[in-house]
C-alpha cells in the first residue's frame, strides 16, 4: 500500500475506483491538484498503480492504492475494511467523494454475446457499482459527491457494444434515484458520459487504430478523439464545491460527439 506526503487534517477525501490507468489516473492527478487526497483501485496491475502514486507524490500530493476487482462482490467488505485502514492513514475516518470509474469493455454482436458475457459486464458495471456504493454510505460524509462515469454509448449507437452500453443505461437510471434517496443527506449524485478516448481500453481501440480514430475525429465537433485528459480534470472540478448545485445530471464529455 504505497502512499506519499502526510495529509492535512481538513483535506477532501476522495475514492477513485479505476484509478491506475487512462481517465482514472487522470482523475486522481486531478484532483491531487485541487489538494484532494485519493484513495483509488486497480484491479491487477500494481506497477502502474505504483507510477501514479510516484506521480501525484511528484507533485507534493498523497495518493494511497488498494487493491479491487468490481465484479467480485463478495469481496467487498474486505475491501471496506482495507479502505478503513487506508483512511486512517491519511488521518481520516470518511470520505468525502466517490468517482466509480472502474470498467471493462465488451466488443460482440448481439446474437453473439453468451450469458456469461453479460453476466461479466453486469457484474462489474452495474452490480459492483451498486453494491459498492451502498457499503461506502455508512462513511460517506453528509454533503458528500458521487459520480458514476457512463458512456456516450448511451445516447448514439456502435453495432456490437449492446451489453455494454445497457448497463451503463442502468448505471445512468440507478444515478437519479441514488440522487433522490441521499437527497436528504445532501449527497450529490451525477453521471459523467466519456465519448471516445484515446487509452488502452478495449485494447487501445481508439487510440491504436488510425482507421478508427480518423472516424471518430471527424464525428466529433472538435476534430479529433479525446484524450484521458479531456476528463480527468472535468471530474475533478465537478466535485469541487463550485458544482454543489449540479445534481442528477448526466453530463457528456465528448467533444461533441455525433451531434
Amino acid at each position: 500500500m504505497p502512499v506519499t506526503m502526510p495529509a492535512g487534517k481538513n483535506a477532501k477525501i476522495a475514492l477513485v475506483t479505476g484509478g491506475s490507468r487512462g481517465m482514472g489516473r487522470s482523475t486522481v492527478l486531478s484532483l491531487a491538484a485541487r489538494d484532494v487526497q485519493t484513495i483509488f483501485t486497480y484491479n491487477s496491475n500494481k506497477a502502474e498503480a505504483d507510477k501514479v502514486v510516484a506521480s501525484a507524490a511528484l507533485a507534493g500530493h498523497r495518493a494511497v492504492a488498494l487493491q479491487l476487482d468490481m465484479g467480485q462482490v463478495g469481496s467487498f467488505d474486505a475491501f471496506v475494511e482495507d479502505l478503513r485502514g487506508a483512511l486512517d492513514m491519511l488521518h481520516a475516518t470518511r470520505l468525502d467523494f466517490l468517482v466509480n470509474n472502474a470498467g471493462m469493455s465488451l466488443h460482440k454482436p448481439f446474437d453473439q454475446t453468451s450469458v456469461d458475457d453479460l453476466d461479466l459486464v453486469f457484474r462489474v458495471h452495474f452490480q459492483g457499482v451498486f453494491f459498492l456504493i451502498q457499503k461506502l454510505l455508512p462513511i460517506l460524509n453528509d454533503g458528500g459527491r458521487i459520480i458514476n462515469i457512463s458512456s456516450g454509448l448511451t445516447r448514439f449507437t456502435s453495432p456490437g457494444i449492446s451489453a455494454y452500453a445497457s448497463m451503463k443505461g442502468a448505471v445512468e437510471v440507478l444515478t437519479r434515484y441514488l440522487a433522490k434517496e441521499l437527497g436528504p443527506r445532501g449527497i450529490t449524485v451525477n453521471t459523467v458520459a466519456p465519448g471516445a478516448i484515446a487509452t488502452d481500453f478495449s485494447g487501445g481501440i481508439v487510440r491504436d487504430n488510425p482507421e478508427l480514430n480518423r472516424q471518430v475525429s471527424a464525428m466529433t465537433a472538435l476534430g479529433r478523439a479525446g484524450q484521458p485528459d479531456d476528463v480527468g480534470p472535468m471530474i475533478a472540478a465537478l466535485l469541487s464545491d463550485d458544482n454543489r448545485w449540479v445534481n442528477a445530471q448526466r453530463i457528456e464529455v465528448s467533444g461533441g460527439m455525433v451531434i
